[in-house]
């Protein structure tokens, strides 16, 4: 693609100046990639500027649909905004759910116990694997090939059935409380958890087989919508995507949060920033999240202690059966289902590596029952700005393999 770039650009410069100005004002055709298209999820647009089958420039639209989250998170108590962080990444929404509950207990400087945070863990890699499982094979479609869609699909159904055996939901889960798990995990979820780490190594190796090495995926992805660090990190990308472009920064290491620091993992990082390498950036991520799964799933094991949940009982829902017998746990269940608790005054930025980036939660509160001002750090709101630019130059064809290798979640847009 370059070489055809740089062929029409040496023909402008050996041409008269009167043909020159012919050629600039030739006629080109305006295409809508969106919002109908699938791969747009039917609420953001691309107008693009097309040269033929190349993309000569692209003007991003979104907005089709805005749910005013953080203006109704200012109208909630805490604890009922979790449904809302369900909304943003809903590929991976317990990874929302437990950065939005960590924020809050940051801010009222509450103490969870070890097991709570592997426990965690456990839920947040499960949620990187199902999302990084969904953007990868989706990847695959759009260059051609619906096998590997089908069968890892499965495998994110089986995570799915986990969250469901721990809070009854499957994809906007509502999952975690502040404090801790609303209850311990049954044996039938530790069972599935663990059929689900013995099964899956192998599927993965297979997905793998039809894909990484595959001379047609390559062809349609290596080259496509490359970004250099430079660039990625004056957009502000992180996650998959900064990391594709050679920049290894990952929140679990930098900052990090429910004692990673316990945990051995790499962070892979490729080198070129285009499809091939977000693709394949991901595709390592799944392994390490595996890792880190096997290494909590162990730390568990020695742990003579069953806590689920940390002493923090103006957020957490005594049990059933001392709200029927006994007064301070009836009034402390009617002030949190009520919304009647106040939190302290402060002002907090807390982020996790979400299975997009980082997902941060600015939180100012003026020490009401409800947030003063929230604001959601949604990394796919960063990355659809920079499409024209990684577009630009490349085929009508890389524009969706882009796309969905940036994994644009739409929900993340319309903060």
């Amino acid at each position: 693609m370059a070489q055809v770039k740089d062929k029409k650009e040496k023909m402008v410069q050996q041409t008269a100046p009167e043909t020159a100005e012919k050629l600039d004002e030739k006629e080109y055709s305006i295409l809508n990639l969106g919002p109908t298209h699938p791969a747009t999820h039917g609420v953001f647009q691309n107008i693009l500027k097309m040269d033929g089958e190349i993309i000569v420039d692209s003007e991003p639209t979104i907005g089709f649909i805005h749910r005013a989250f953080e203006k109704l998170s200012e109208r909630r108590p805490y604890n009922q905004i979790t449904p809302i962080t369900d909304r943003l990444n809903y590929c991976s929404s317990p990874i929302n759910n437990i950065g939005w509950h960590m924020t809050v207990e940051k801010l009222i400087d509450a103490k969870i116990p070890k097991r709570v945070q592997y426990m965690r863990i456990i839920i947040m890699e499960l949620a990187r694997i199902a999302d990084h499982l969904v953007c990868n094979s989706v990847i695959g479609v759009d260059a051609g090939a619906l096998t590997g869609f089908v069968y890892v699909f499965e495998e994110r159904e089986k995570i799915y059935e986990i969250y469901e055996s721990i809070c009854g939901a499957r994809l906007t889960t509502n999952i975690d409380r502040i404090g801790g798990f609303e209850r311990d995990w049954s044996d039938v979820t530790w069972a599935k958890i663990k059929k689900f780490m013995k099964d899956f190594p192998a599927v993965l190796k297979e997905f793998e087989k039809l894909l990484v090495r595959n001379r047609i995926f390559m062809d349609r992805t290596i080259g496509a919508g490359p970004i250099s660090a430079d660039r990625a990190l004056n957009y502000g990308f992180t996650g998959p995507n900064l990391r594709a472009a050679g920049v290894d920064y990952d929140v679990r290491v930098m900052n990090p949060y429910c004692s990673y620091e316990e945990f051995t993992f790499d962070i892979p990082v490729g080198t070129h920033g285009d499809t091939y390498d977000r693709f394949m950036v991901r595709e390592h991520e799944i392994w390490e999240s595996y890792s880190i799964i096997q290494q909590a799933l162990d730390k568990i094991d020695k742990m003579p202690e069953k806590d689920f949940h940390g002493n923090v009982p103006d957020f957490y829902l005594p049990p059933k059966e001392e709200v029927y017998n006994n007064m301070e746990a009836l009034i402390y269940h009617f002030k949190i289902v009520m919304g009647e608790t106040n939190i302290p005054k402060g002002e907090i930025y807390h982020a996790v590596e979400g299975a997009n980036g980082e997902l941060g939660f600015y939180l100012v509160s003026d020490g009401g029952r409800t947030p003063y001002r929230l604001h959601y750090r949604r990394p796919c709101f960063i990355y659809y700005q920079a499409y024209p630019e990684m577009v630009r130059g490349n085929m009508l064809s890389d524009a969706i393999v882009t796309l969905s290798s940036l994994n644009v979640i739409a929900g993340e847009l319309d903060a």
